[in-house]
């Protein structure tokens, strides 16, 4: 007998009471044998989203992005080290061949990976994000104001599709947990069981705070009644349940913050350059090819539309035919299968009713369920043969409109750029459109045409091709979502898909005040000034403000002739009299600014080995004030901003560097960014 899948809430798994009788069973999509059991019984979802608020969301909140990040790359680690043993096994219950499982399976683990990296690299070691500048709103600079992004104090819950039983948690995961809020995880049933084995051992691995993680394995009722305005719904699957779920009452009345990843004709365009022989048309075939049969065809992303200038249609239709022959369909355990079974019997049915609606708009030209391919295939399990449709009509509602969610795709003739843009966007709202052409006019007109009804476009040629990571493949760096039917969401998209967990905030107040909050030094915030240099004092030391105001160093007509001299920045501004005194910004001979920059890191350097271990860049450098022969110039360094690297004996510190002249006229404000020494332990 298969074992009920349990929940896990308030940091306790649920055990449900179900008799074997009255749990679903789950099958494997190959053999149609049980995996197993999915309970009937509702679970405590008011308690349990309590506990995950009142106990995770402060838990989580009291770590910094950084230690958020840590514990993504420890987790990551921990899942990678069990891919093949526990999860590719189970993944092939689901229908999914060892490339497909490692799509999944991989491709999930691979987000935390990347989160945790960016998270290190790109977000602060705080709980405060800032968001833009600070705003002045007084001359004395006394009333400012600064956005920011704190986490919300609510929970994030995702409900996910069958598809991707890991990917689709984890790619939602990650994000929501770096931002610092805790996560309720309801998979799909029919896939479930791969998604609670890995929920099981992030469970495990002990490397999550209290109350971050919860999953439900139960009967749906009353998933969103218990939410609230500062909950967070992230939603995987079709148009129609999205509008649904966007209608409930609670979600509406409380403001729910609401995204969804819905179905969507996702199309393919081959450009009128890219005919039969050259690099673009076998990119196209072979593009085509991937989308059909990886993971069946039950992929968001696929290509649902392919379109094909008229007279290429046949050539198309006579390159697939040779590729999808050497697909073998069958149970992704036998050796020699390239393609699996879709998810479950109901997908098959589905997918037979939507070819069905598509028949008297297309003819079949490869494949088909009345194919002698389709009745070679088991009876056992939810296998279909790859399927290539052929619009009779480019303008036929239904192969804009129907979604054949498996191994299927529809080519559509079309004339001229103008009306494959107009094509593209009778899909009303896609994932991903992809285009494949060597031609620079085309390529820009279609993307450009084509990208308000699209979330990401790819463009494919001979020069990208070996390094394009496909159609079909979300990127934890890029947005992954679209407009209309696709969702009108967006997930991903590197540290933006971190933010929509957050809420932004306007911070209004004096300098003082703003640096109190945000834990970053502002302009006119109190100063610290000591004996001891700064760049003498180990990461640990330095006080956020801290100061040191230089001595003052008088330009002289030598020093621009000798840094021309060396560097051989020969501008006329800086080497003839006349041509400069006609320039109406300097009026004169002006120093360089990069001289300016260099003689002012002469006036704050401390030379001697220290704590300070290298100069790794500079942010927001502007030149204010020509500086001229005989003027003086001097150089304020403010510690702005401390960063600890977790995992190295040193940190980042930003300096807020200002340089003015005799006049106290500002002449160069930049950031300095610098590695620093820990103290030894």
């Amino acid at each position: 007998m298969a074992d009920m899948l349990r929940s896990y809430l308030g940091d306790q798994w649920v055990t449900p009471t179900d008799d074997a009788d009255s749990g679903l069973a789950l099958l494997d999509a190959s053999t149609s044998q049980p995996v197993a059991r999915w309970s009937r019984e509702p679970v405590d979802l008011a308690a349990g989203y309590a506990y995950a608020r009142t106990v995770g969301g402060p838990a989580l909140r009291r770590l910094t992005f950084t230690e958020r990040a840590a514990i993504l790359k420890q987790l990551a680690t921990y899942l990678n080290d069990r891919r093949e043993s526990d999860y590719y096994p189970l993944s092939f219950a689901t229908g999914a061949t060892l490339f497909d499982s490692k799509f999944d399976v991989d491709g999930g683990i691979g987000v935390l990976f990347a989160y945790s990296s960016k998270g290190r690299r790109e977000l602060p070691d705080s709980t405060v994000y800032l968001d833009g500048p600070v705003e002045q709103f007084s001359k004395d600079g006394s009333f400012v104001a600064q956005h920011i992004y704190t986490p919300k104090h609510g929970l994030a819950l995702f409900i996910n599709a069958f598809n991707f039983p890991v990917w689709g948690m984890l790619e939602k995961f990650a994000p929501a947990f770096l931002a610092g809020v805790p996560v309720v995880v309801k998979p799909a049933r029919q896939t479930a069981y791969l998604t609670a084995k890995v929920f099981a051992d992030m469970v495990d691995s002990q490397l999550l705070p209290p109350g971050a993680i919860s999953l439900v394995c139960a009967a749906p009722e009353g998933m969103l009644d218990h939410l609230t305005g500062q909950d967070v719904v992230s939603f995987t699957g079709s148009a129609a349940t999205a509008r649904q779920l966007r209608q409930h009452p609670v979600v509406i009345r409380e403001s729910v913050k609401f995204t969804a990843e819905a179905d969507s004709l996702n199309c393919a365009i081959l450009g009128p350059d890219a005919v039969a022989g050259e690099p673009e048309f076998d990119l196209f075939i072979r593009e085509l090819t991937r989308e059909i049969t990886v993971k069946a065809g039950q992929k968001c992303t696929a290509i649902r539309r392919a379109f094909v200038p008229s007279e290429q249609v046949e050539p198309v239709i006579e390159a697939l035919t040779a590729k999808l022959a050497k697909v073998v369909v069958g149970d992704p355990r036998t050796e020699g299968t390239t393609m699996g079974a879709l998810a479950t019997l109901g997908q098959r049915d589905e997918l037979m009713a939507n070819l069905q609606k598509l028949a008297s708009d297309t003819d079949v030209v490869i494949g088909g369920p009345d194919s002698p391919a389709a009745k070679a295939l088991p009876d056992t399990g939810a296998f279909v043969p790859p399927t290539v449709l052929r619009a009779r009509s480019a303008t036929a509602e239904a192969v804009h409109t129907v979604e054949p969610f498996g191994p299927v795709a529809t080519l559509i003739g079309y004339q001229g750029t103008d009306e494959v843009v107009e094509l593209a966007a009778r899909g009303e709202g896609s994932l991903v459109g992809s285009v494949y052409s060597y031609d620079p006019d085309f390529v820009r007109d279609v993307v450009l045409g084509a990208a308000a009804h699209h979330g990401r476009m790819l463009v494919v040629d001979r020069d990208d091709a070996k390094s394009s990571t496909g159609h079909g493949s979300p990127l934890p760096m890029l947005v992954h979502g679209g407009p209309g039917r696709a969702g009108g969401g967006e997930e991903l998209g590197g540290i933006r898909g971190v933010l929509h967990f957050m809420q932004r905030t306007a911070v209004q107040g004096s300098p003082r005040a703003l640096a109190a909050v945000t834990g970053r030094w502002v302009a006119g915030a109190p100063t610290v000034t000591e004996d001891v240099h700064p760049f003498r004092k180990h990461l640990e030391d330095l006080a956020i403000g801290q100061v040191l105001l230089t001595d003052s160093h008088t330009v002289t007509a030598e020093d621009i002739e000798q840094f021309v001299a060396l560097t051989g920045d020969s501008f006329y501004a800086h080497t003839d009299p006349e041509a400069a005194a006609r320039n109406p910004l300097f009026g004169g001979i002006v120093a360089h600014g990069y001289y300016i920059l260099s003689r002012a890191a002469g006036l704050f350097v401390e030379p001697s080995p220290g704590p300070v271990l290298a100069n790794y860049g500079l942010d927001n450098l502007r030149f204010i004030t020509p500086v001229k022969v005989g003027d003086s110039i001097r150089a304020q360094l403010t510690c702005k901003e401390k960063k600890a690297r977790q995992t190295e004996d040193y940190g980042e510190v930003r300096w807020d560097l200002v340089v003015r002249n005799q006049n106290d006229e500002l002449v160069a404000t930049y950031d300095v960014l610098t590695l620093v020494a820990k103290r030894a332990s």
